[in-house]
């Protein structure tokens, strides 16, 4: 087991002598946050253990803000605002370095059900249960799913409390410059990323590197890849634990997808396949896309993907970021170690893998991932073939466009046969009314742009 996971005997061992004392018990929202309590840790080997514990099921049915918002069907006034369960996934309990005495558990949702013994229904809008939907039916074709995921972010040397009292204006970024790859740039700000590495280790993840990045303070950790489930999970405990340390060292971070007109926080997403055995499939001939299998996989993504862009970038604000030359991409293309596609082939031989950069860094990584599964197994299934690759500036190409703005992506989603095939029409009108939650609340929204250009001048 990797150091810094827990098994129940070892949490138990740890109570009991008083070196541990309390237990987060987590859920992942819609929007990819850790939602849930803080337990007694003896509460939680006593009680939450044998019989799970409740939350309010709105946490899949508000904003961003946790507004209460209409239009969805498990979770309303009319239904009164029951609960869900938690059911700790005991296989991600590990300890959490950066609070004293804590480990922290993932929790699957289920709907109460008072009649049953074993559980309830597990609840198929959870980000959590999406992705393991997917994955049952890759399992079902004798394949599995291994990810990374590559999150950047950007370091104020503000407080978050600063940062919200300024209006999140006039920041002071931790770097001046671009220190892209720069060993300079990056130790300015090494204090902060090696105590987020190593907190990360402790929790039971595999840290590869650190580097600089282009806008002015923006940083990227990379963790080694993983099962597709447990590299998500790992994925929003870091994105939690890496604001958490940030604060505690007097500093904020922002994964958000664009935050000024420079470089946005990406999220590339690397996805390879194994067979039963353990073996990888996508190898074969890297020029001509792979495998035969991995060509289907990617024929997939290019048949699917302008009508799963929501799941891969699904605010308002993602789509600030999709701007030719920015090393986002814009095009719909794949090619073999090329950045100007948002789909890049990389590695060689085994390590053969897809890489989509389409997310940006407020990705939910469940539903991204669960989308880039679902669009490739629509290739596999369908044996699409696989076009050839694209060479050149494929900002400056013909190719189709990742969508504009989530307008756009929202109601290909809503209206997508791939999308209701894979996750079901539940799952499809839960996600296409949180987008309508989002682009309510911003076409109400008077904004700083509109205040600046028509306050005096109109």
């Amino acid at each position: 087991m990797r150091a810094g996971m827990l098994t129940i005997e070892e949490l138990v061992r740890q109570v009991e002598t008083r070196k541990l004392d309390t237990v987060l018990v987590a859920m992942t929202d819609m929007q990819g946050r850790l939602q849930g309590k803080r337990c007694s840790a003896r509460y939680f080997v006593e009680e939450v253990l044998a019989e799970a514990t409740e939350a309010c099921n709105y946490l899949l049915a508000v904003d961003v803000e946790m507004t209460t918002v209409d239009g969805y069907e498990m979770s309303s006034w009319d239904t009164g605002y029951g609960d869900f369960v938690l059911r700790p996934d005991l296989a991600t309990l590990r300890s959490v370095p950066w609070w004293p005495g804590t480990a922290l558990v993932l929790c699957d949702v289920e709907q109460v059900d008072p009649h049953a013994t074993t559980g309830g229904r597990p609840v198929a809008a959870s980000p959590r249960q999406v992705l393991r939907a997917q994955l049952d039916r890759l399992a079902e074709h004798g394949l599995h799913a291994y990810v990374g995921t590559e999150l950047e972010f950007l370091v104020f040397d503000d407080t978050y409390e600063q940062a919200f009292r300024s209006g999140y204006r006039d920041l002071t970024p931790a770097n001046q410059y671009n220190v892209d790859y720069s060993m300079l740039g990056t130790a300015r700000v090494e204090p902060l990323l090696r105590r987020i590495r190593n907190d990360m280790s402790g929790a039971g993840m595999y840290v590869e590197s650190a580097k600089g990045e282009c806008n002015p303070g923006q940083h990227e950790i990379a963790f080694r890849y993983d099962e597709a489930l447990v590299t998500c999970d790992n994925h929003s405990i870091y994105k939690t634990g890496a604001k958490e340390i940030a604060a505690q060292e007097g500093r904020s971070i922002t994964f958000m997808a664009k935050y000024n007109e420079r470089e946005g926080n990406s999220c590339h997403i690397h996805l390879s396949l194994r067979n039963d055995a353990g073996e990888p499939v996508f190898a074969g001939d890297e020029a001509d896309g792979g495998s035969t299998l991995m060509r289907h996989f990617l024929a997939g993504q290019l048949d699917c993907l302008r009508e799963l862009t929501y799941l891969l970038a699904p605010n308002i604000n993602s789509y600030k970021r999709f701007q030719p030359g920015s090393f986002a991409p814009t095009a719909l293309a794949w090619g073999r170690d090329n950045r100007t596609c948002a789909l890049r082939v990389v590695g060689h031989g085994p390590s053969l893998r897809l890489e989509n950069r389409i997310p940006g860094g407020d990705v939910n990584p469940y539903l991204a991932v669960a989308a880039t599964i679902a669009a490739g197994l629509h290739g596999i299934e369908h044996r699409l073939p696989l076009e050839p690759e694209f060479r050149g500036n494929a900002y400056r190409s013909q190719r189709p466009r990742v969508p504009h703005t989530l307008r756009e992506a929202a109601q290909l989603f809503g209206e997508s046969k791939v999308a209701k095939a894979a996750f079901g029409e539940e799952v499809v009108r839960h996600y296409r009314n949180a987008a309508q939650v989002e682009l309510d609340a911003y076409d109400a929204a008077v904004t700083d742009w509109e205040r600046i250009r028509g306050f005096e001048r109109l």
